[in-house]
């Protein structure tokens, strides 16, 4: 660092001259400052004022973005501030030059050089004449002049802050140890995109970017984060990303091309990244198709009035005097990632001080004027376009677009780079305090301290700026910070205010990261539904889930029914889900209603009917019962045993009463008991009847001469057939109790809407153990009975036998495969009407011609008739 005599500021602006590098020394403030004894001299190359050269929009005017004007005053302001603070550097002034970057790779490194070697002739690495050493560089305010500027500054390891550069994969850049950036990682603003999107359910969007190496990282980066999170890309629009060289006719062309953006494309959320310029493009872009509508309505118009635009930190919103017609109106609504920014104690008073009468002009000044207030300056004396002549103009008459009065986001990092550097050159005058201290640094003076020494100082420098934020370095020479979310609101004169709405902080915990107000959000003004929706189609509505289009983006699908049993209680879901045991879909199948138990009720059509059934096949059977008491001596009730007859009655009684068991809500008892005592009951019917049928069998075998079955004939044998043919049955059972018995249980899954409330067998095996035994003794009987169909017995006991089993054995030999196909009450119904039937053609078949006879032909129940039939 080189020192001189009693100092100034001096600062060198390009006035658009072929000289380019031409540099008029004046002061930035009004207030000398030559206070102290020395000063170093700080030069600083950027490229914050002129974002255009010359020929933009007319071939013999210097295009300025008058916004970025303010870059330049808040570096005046922050080296004038450090300057008139004794704590700061006591005994130092520093100073410091701008140079113009043009937007072009020669001139950053031409200008580079210059700030480098200054001589009449650039000649590297060779000095001519006085020259103060250059101990730090802050620019610029693109990543390409940012690693263009790199190249050179790198290689003397001077540092360079970057104010606006958010490329982290510029190479040259990502493994420079004396290159700083003033914001946080890029990569952090992505993650914030991504969770804005999603947390709108944005997931149909369009991106604007510029044509450059920075764009392809930035759609690598985004096309794989939005599509794990499934979200779509609809168009990818590239503009250019310097404008210098476009003449008007071309630009329009440029613009034409774009006008799809408007006409054509339906998402309603743009993201645009690159650069400030890309703001210029979208507002021409509009401009045009208001002058050159392509359709005959206002659709145009209505679309991007609906539109919201998310901008990226390294744009700001700012128009060029020529769009001043189109004005910001069309973003009101806009969402902005920003620079954390606070307002400087100061600084508004600081711009309320410029104006032409109580500043210098500097190389910028004049055309800033000229073009922010359409006047002349009186430096340059009348223009031809310009009759009235600068006086009063005040900065905070200009609206927003064009220049701010509250410290912008890249004003607020040259602002924090400035004291950065002052606060690290401030640690070279104080003495080491620990063994930890700088190799190299304990004999230096700050007069003799290398810029190439600064760099572990930086890297630790920690303070306080004058608003309260913490200023510090990450390991990567990247600032620790935030990003902001800000909505953008417009007013009628075009000037607009920034309200922050959310924070993207990466030392918060995870999951708090990113916090988003929706309250004071305000959103386009031609939105129909608040926030608005930026989907490829509608949203599925509950009760539908997404089903892919082929050949289209995963972001547009169809919307299918939810099939049968399956639910979707959100709009836009992936798939349908199951609903939870003991429910099922609604009708919309939006949501699951727990389903209704499945059971023969007593109040039910069915059961009232069974029941009434039950009751008067019993009451007939009763009543046939007691008919055979009262006529028990007649010939009829004697003929074939009796007590077998009394037997066969009851228990067909009790098989119309067990029927009873199966209505109702099943339970422990009537588990137990249902199959059990069916089977049971109807064992001892059939036993019976098998009794009567051999009765008749053997009776006609002992009539024969010489028949060795006169003494099997009796009543002995009949009970014997009775119990043991019973008794299997019952040891059947009991095994099956005893092993595993039926218990109470439901069926969630049989039918879609109700619960089967049934009596588990249990045991299978011994369910058909039991329903084979009855079949088997159905069988027997039957096939006894039709041998002795035409054996000459009393009043046709055997045929009617014969005609009683093929009823019973029809009825069960239908009911298997019903019982099998059906479920819930209807196969308790199918089980109970076999019940009856069997049951009723035993009764019918067997008893009514005997009840017939005995009621009303009692004549033909004679003895004397009976003895004659034999004969």
């Amino acid at each position: 660092m080189g020192f001189n005599s009693p100092g100034h500021i001096s600062s060198g602006f390009p006035e658009g001259t072929n000289e380019r590098k031409t540099r008029v020394k004046s002061s930035m403030h009004a207030r000398a400052v030559q206070q102290h004894e020395c000063h170093a001299k700080l030069r600083i190359g950027t490229g914050v004022s002129r974002e255009l050269a010359k020929g933009v929009f007319s071939p013999s005017t210097n295009s300025v973005i008058t916004k970025f004007y303010q870059h330049i005053l808040a570096l005046v302001f922050a080296i004038t501030e450090i300057n008139e603070n004794p704590n700061i550097l006591p005994n130092i002034t520093l100073g410091f030059q701008i140079y113009e970057s043009y937007f072009d790779p020669i001139m950053t490194y031409r200008t580079s050089l210059d700030m480098l070697f200054k001589s009449h002739q650039m000649v590297p690495n060779y000095q001519c004449g006085t020259l103060q050493n250059l101990i730090g560089v802050i620019g610029g305010l693109s990543a390409d002049t940012s690693a263009c500027m790199a190249d050179i500054f790198a290689l003397y390891k001077i540092p360079q802050f970057s104010y606006g550069s958010f490329q982290t994969t510029v190479n040259k850049e990502s493994r420079l140890p004396s290159f700083y950036r003033m914001v946080p990682n890029e990569d952090l603003q992505y993650q914030g995109i991504v969770q804005l999107l999603l947390h709108f359910h944005w997931k149909w969007i369009g991106l604007i970017t510029t044509d450059d190496e920075r764009a392809e990282h930035f759609l690598q980066t985004m096309e794989s984060m939005l599509s794990q999170n499934g979200i779509c890309f609809e168009f990818t629009e590239r503009f250019k990303g310097n404008w210098q060289y476009f003449d008007l006719i071309h630009m329009l062309n440029e613009t034409l091309s774009y006008v799809r953006i408007y006409t054509e494309k339906k998402a309603s959320v743009v993201v645009i990244h690159g650069q400030s310029l890309n703001i210029w493009w979208v507002a021409c872009i509009f401009s045009v198709t208001l002058i050159f509508p392509l359709t005959d309505d206002d659709y145009t118009g209505k679309i991007n009035a609906r539109r919201v635009w998310i901008s990226t930190a390294q744009i700001d919103f700012t128009l060029h005097v020529f769009l001043k017609p189109v004005g910001m109106r069309m973003f009101h609504g806009a969402l902005s990632f920003t620079i954390h920014t606070k307002e400087i104690s100061g600084f508004q008073t600081f711009l309320q001080t410029i104006n032409p009468a109580g500043t210098r002009a500097d190389g910028f000044f004049n055309d800033f004027w000229e073009q922010a207030f359409g006047c002349s300056a009186a430096s340059h004396g009348a223009s031809k376009d310009m009759n009235t002549t600068c006086g009063e103009e005040m900065l905070h008459s200009l609206s927003s677009p064009f220049f701010q009065m509250t410290m912008t986001g890249h004003s607020y990092s040259i602002y924090n780079a400035v004291h950065a550097l002052a606060y690290a050159f401030q640690t070279t005058s104080r003495a080491p305090s620990s063994r930890t201290a700088m190799r190299g640094m304990r004999s230096l003076s700050p007069q003799k301290v290398e810029s190439w020494q600064l760099h572990s100082l930086i890297r630790r420098v920690s303070f306080n700026n004058n608003a309260g934020d913490e200023i510090r370095f990450n390991e990567h020479g990247e600032l620790v910070g935030v990003f902001e979310v800000r909505n953008l609101v417009t007013f009628p004169n075009d000037s607009y205010v920034q309200v922050k709405v959310g924070s993207l902080d990466p030392l918060a915990p995870p999951g708090l990261q990113f916090t988003l107000n929706e309250t004071p959000i305000q959103w386009p003004r031609d939105v129909t539904q608040v926030p608005p929706l930026s989907l490829c189609n509608d949203l599925c509505a509950p009760g539908y889930s997404k089903k892919k289009i082929e050949g289209e983006k995963f972001c547009c699908y169809d919307c299918a029914r939810c099939p049968v049993g399956m639910f979707s209680d959100k709009e836009d879901t992936e798939t349908c889900m199951n609903c939870p045991e003991g429910q099922h879909a609604n009708t919309g199948k939006n949501k699951c209603i727990p389903k209704i138990p499945n059971f023969l009720a007593l109040n039910e059509t069915l059961a009232i009917i069974s029941v009434s059934a039950v009751f008067l096949f019993s009451l007939t059977t009763v009543l046939v019962l007691g008919i055979f008491i009262r006529h028990r001596d007649t010939a009829i009730v004697k003929a074939n045993n009796r007590s077998l007859t009394y037997i066969l009655l009851i228990s067909l009684l009790f098989c119309f009463l067990c029927s009873l068991l199966f209505i109702g809500k099943p339970n422990t008892v009537s588990c137990l008991l249902r199959q059990t005592a069916f089977g049971m009951v109807f064992s001892v019917c059939l036993s019976t009847i098998l009794a009567k049928t051999v009765t008749v069998v053997l009776a006609f075998m002992a009539t024969k001469p010489g028949s060795q079955m006169r003494k099997w004939v009796g009543k002995r044998l009949a009970y014997a057939i009775v119990f043991s043919c019973s008794s299997i049955q019952a040891g059947i059972c009991a095994l099956w109790l005893m092993t595993s018995p039926p218990f109470p249980d439901s069926d969630m899954h049989s039918m879609s809407e109700e619960i089967i409330l049934l009596c588990n067998e249990g045991s299978v095996l011994m369910f058909c153990c039991v329903l084979g035994y009855m079949g088997l003794l159905a069988a027997v009987s039957f096939a006894v009975a039709f041998l002795a169909r035409k054996l000459p017995d009393s009043f046709n006991e055997a045929k009617f036998i014969t005609f009683s089993m093929l009823v019973f054995c029809s009825v069960w030999v239908s009911f298997v495969p019903t019982y099998l196909s059906t479920s819930g009450k209807s196969m308790v119904a199918v089980e109970i009407l076999s019940i009856l039937a069997s049951s009723a053609g035993l009764l019918s078949c067997i008893f009514f011609p005997k009840c017939y006879i005995t009621v009303l032909r009692p004549d033909l129940s004679s003895k004397e008739l009976l003895m004659w039939k034999k004969t």
